[in-house]
């Protein structure tokens, strides 16, 4: 895990020590040294790749059921991950595959649990939506739209008890901020200061629905203020900034304040799931977040104006990429499937 940074504007100390002027503050931006970029770049670019990869098995018929993939979005798990401290957990929705690897699991367990295989996370009776590991304090992927924020809330309970100064970080999007047991958690979370980051991936469309159409109020960082809890928007396309804000975050919750929100505005290229053709939305909308706000290529771009990389390096960080991605999809296509008695494995009675 990367050192901590400093950032760009005095709001990293002052920005929310006064409930609900985090919003009002000016947005930081973490300074990256040349190892952070090169980190950020190529975890970022390991997600990229591996999603690439799992849209091709899937429209290969090697991937069945549900897949969300999590392009364009990459930034705001690796921009967390670099923020975090060890012990720190990590729950999700069912868009679940970039926060996995960001969360340093292997890229063979995470393809051979799509591909159904016994070497999968989930011993490939998850899928793509329910995948877990203990070890490294990843505690899913979660299918029930809203239902890991209660959950998180619980993670964050426990820290609590257990006085072992972690933080939960609980994953959603704009679409389950809607989602009745979202505000029962942020209720409980308040009332007992619970040490829980809320991240709002806020990617513009629940499903096929613009959150323009769906939510009474599309400021979704001001959705804790009737229970006092502080929020911030955050650029969720730059590593950076999500970087700043989730130190201040996590520093906020380990200092016992309580919960914290941070909505990350950020963008998915490709539809909710493989199944959704996106027809809901212009080309020309995608294309121009593609060019103008895309989140590696903006870590990219910073390399090469600063001298820190060329475009020879940076082509090999790609290939040594791309080879890890396909020894995953090799595997997961290789590896045996679970044996029948499985099924009546790991089944709470």
């Amino acid at each position: 895990m990367a050192t901590a940074s400093k950032t760009t504007s005095a709001s990293s100390k002052s920005t929310s020590r006064t409930r609900g002027s985090a919003k009002k503050a000016q947005p930081a931006i973490a300074e990256f040294d040349k190892d952070e970029e090169l980190h950020a770049y190529r975890e970022m670019l390991l997600i990229r790749r591996f999603e690439e990869k799992a849209g091709q098995l899937y429209g290969m018929g090697l991937i069945g059921g549900f897949c969300h993939l999590y392009i364009g979005q990459e930034a705001v798990v690796v921009g967390m991950q670099m923020a975090k401290k060890d012990g720190d957990q990590m729950i999700t929705g069912y868009r679940d595959h970039g926060h996995m690897l960001a969360m340093d699991l292997d890229p063979k367990g995470v393809m051979a649990e799509l591909t159904g295989r016994r070497g999968g996370l989930s011993k490939g009776k998850g899928g793509s939506m329910h995948m877990f590991s203990k070890e490294k304090h990843f505690y899913g992927g979660h299918g029930i739209v809203g239902a890991q924020v209660s959950l998180g809330t619980g993670l964050g309970f426990a820290n609590k008890y257990r006085e072992n100064g972690n933080v939960a970080m609980a994953f959603f999007g704009d679409g389950a901020s809607n989602q009745g047991q979202v505000y029962e958690s942020f209720n409980m979370a308040e009332l007992w200061k619970l040490p829980v980051v809320y991240v709002v991936e806020n990617n513009k469309y629940g499903m096929g629905t613009s959150v323009a159409r769906a939510s009474a109020t599309t400021d979704l960082s001001q959705r804790g203020a009737s229970f006092n809890i502080p929020g911030k928007q955050v650029d969720g396309m730059d590593v950076r900034a999500v970087k700043a804000a989730s130190e201040e975050a996590l520093e906020w919750c380990r200092e016992g304040k309580g919960p914290f929100i941070l909505e990350m505005i950020t963008y998915r290229y490709r539809g909710h799931s493989m199944s959704d053709p996106a027809k809901y939305r212009s080309k020309d909308e995608v294309q121009k977040m593609r060019t103008e706000h895309d989140p590696i290529e903006q870590v990219r771009a910073r390399l090469m104006d600063k001298g820190w990389a060329s475009e020879d390096d940076l082509k090999a960080i790609d290939k040594e990429v791309r080879a890890r991605v396909a020894e995953a999809a090799e595997f997961a296509q290789t590896d045996p499937e679970p044996d029948a008695s499985e099924l009546y494995t790991d089944i709470l009675l």
